[in-house]
């Protein structure tokens, strides 16, 4: 089984303020893992490191086979391209319409037009929002806006997928078309990593579990 992330003794932070010290952990190929803790104890920070948004303190993280610490700006672009991110504020550009949006990805890649429209019609339809493709984000409702960010990291299959609080402030119903989703990605073989306040209530697909507490990092059999 490959390792998509591997960390070692990592001390992460802001300027004096250290969040998390001395965290290992790896995700392998394949993995569905919840990272949870309260707020403020450090899952949006581990999910920006992890986006190479920072760069660690000290200590050793790998990700897709580059050093975070000393990866240069061109190769953290080629990495990002394999990896799917989903952010508290969605980022969705508000000069696109949500079909747009979501292609961009696509866009990126080079992918051909009658496939990135074959995608898009699919996975807008999975998740109740095809009747919205031409409209713009602020027509649309927050968990609609979530449903079309989180499409927007899956649809182009990427190796990785971190997702911070992805159903936090979504209704029972949107946050059950987001879990499908993400259940989705992984029956591709997707590595997921969502950060959240609370495990599932009942989820019917083998995961690991880590917890931040007291800036530690460490999993919970």
């Amino acid at each position: 089984m490959s390792k998509v992330v591997i960390a070692k003794d990592l001390v992460l932070g802001y300027r004096n303020d250290i969040v998390i010290e001395n965290g290992s952990f790896s995700l392998n190929s394949g993995d569905f893992v919840f990272l949870t803790g309260n707020s403020g104890s450090g899952k949006t920070t581990i999910i920006r490191h992890l986006y190479g948004e920072l760069k660690p303190k000290d200590g050793y993280l790998n990700i897709g086979g580059f050093d975070m610490r000393k990866i240069s700006n061109s190769k953290l672009m080629h990495l990002r391209r394999y990896i799917g991110t989903v952010f508290q504020d969605y980022k969705l550009i508000k000069e696109w319409t949500i079909e747009k949006n979501v292609r961009l990805p696509l866009m990126i890649a080079g992918i051909s037009e009658s496939i990135q429209q074959k995608k898009v019609t699919k996975l807008l339809s999975q998740v109740k929002l095809a009747h919205m493709a031409d409209k713009y984000p602020y027509e649309l409702s927050g968990g609609e806006q979530q449903r079309a960010a989180i499409i927007r990291a899956i649809i182009n299959e990427p190796v990785l997928i971190l997702a911070d609080e992805p159903t936090g402030n979504l209704d029972d119903y949107s946050a059950s078309l987001v879990m499908d989703l993400f259940k989705t990605a992984y029956e591709l073989g997707i590595t997921i990593l969502i950060a959240t306040h609370h495990l599932p209530d009942s989820f019917d697909i083998p995961y690991r579990h880590l917890h931040i507490e007291g800036r530690k990092l460490y999993e919970v059999s």
